[in-house]
């Protein structure tokens, strides 16, 4: 190993945060392309899944965690232990909040979580959405946020907009051990585009549909076919808990399954690069949020 390589610096970054605060949207900005999934909606991110930003002076993994929150059902449960997970395989935390905000009551739920299971000087406090306060907001913002958590760092940043996105990549790197990157220099995320797909086409749901769907939706892949080295042909299932939400889904005479499936296409062609054909199907299974099969299934790759 050569002395430039034996101060190359890699490690893990755990991106907590309240649903719908903009962890996915940060993580996309800083790789500098589409990884995981954004929605208005929360809950968008079910599973933890890291996005790669490799130099050739250090790497840095985010892990997009799912927003810790009070589990209702089995899927909940999961999703708080991939959180739970990430923060226990972590060198650093950053506690991502919505600074247009006052702290809710899952952002102290999060908070007291973080508490319980990392060192005050391994968290960083993010303040998201900068670009929404007036000057005369800052220091408010801050304090109401310093008052709940113990982290030693304070950041402002616009995760849409880029305020101090190089400062955060700089503050990070300080935190990482000296080491050998963990993926190849070409990999942004630790998904399959398989799996990446299905999160895209869910995303869709997300974005077209009524506010009390989409938390009932899931999407299966049944066939990823690369026809050549320029087109992908796609198969995909969407599970509803309901019947009524199926007709939703589909809406009428198919228009709202339409404009999911053109929408989350585009979508694919970006990430893949490839253009895509794809097919959806919409399908019924009721309580699948606690099938304990259906979520070891989603949770397993």
């Amino acid at each position: 190993m050569d002395n430039e390589r034996v101060e190359f610096k890699a490690g893990f970054v755990a991106v907590m945060g309240s649903p719908n605060v903009g962890k996915s949207t940060l993580i996309n900005a800083i790789i500098g392309q589409k990884v995981t999934a954004v929605s208005p909606k929360p809950q968008t991110t079910r599973r933890s899944q890291q996005g790669i930003l490799t130099t050739d002076k250090f790497q840095i993994i985010l892990i997009d965690t799912p927003g810790v929150h009070q589990a209702r059902n089995k899927l909940g449960e999961s999703m708080n232990l991939e959180a739970r997970s990430a923060l226990e395989h972590c060198d650093l935390v950053l506690f991502m909040v919505d600074a247009s905000q006052p702290p809710s009551e899952e952002d102290r739920l999060l908070a007291g979580f973080i508490k319980s299971l990392v060192k005050p000087e391994m968290v960083v406090l993010v303040l998201n959405k900068v670009d929404l306060l007036q000057a005369s907001q800052v220091h408010e913002a801050q304090a109401a946020y310093e008052g709940i958590t113990n982290s030693k760092e304070v950041i402002f940043v616009s995760a849409t907009r880029g305020d101090n996105r190089e400062a955060l990549i700089n503050k990070m790197v300080t935190y990482l051990p000296i080491g050998e990157p963990f993926y190849a220099d070409d990999m942004v995320t630790d998904l399959y585009e398989r799996d990446i797909t299905a999160d895209l086409i869910r995303e869709a749901c997300l974005n077209h549909l009524h506010y009390e769907v989409p938390h009932g939706i899931v999407v299966r892949i049944d066939e990823f076919t690369e026809r050549n080295e320029h087109g992908v042909y796609i198969e995909a299932t969407i599970f509803v808990e309901r019947e009524s939400h199926k007709g939703i889904v589909i809406g009428q005479n198919g228009q709202m399954l339409k404009k999911i499936g053109t929408s989350s296409r585009k979508e694919i062609e970006a990430m893949s690069g490839k253009k895509v054909y794809l097919q959806l199907r919409v399908k019924v299974r009721k309580n699948w949020r606690d099938d304990e099969k259906m979520i070891k299934q989603m949770f397993s790759t």
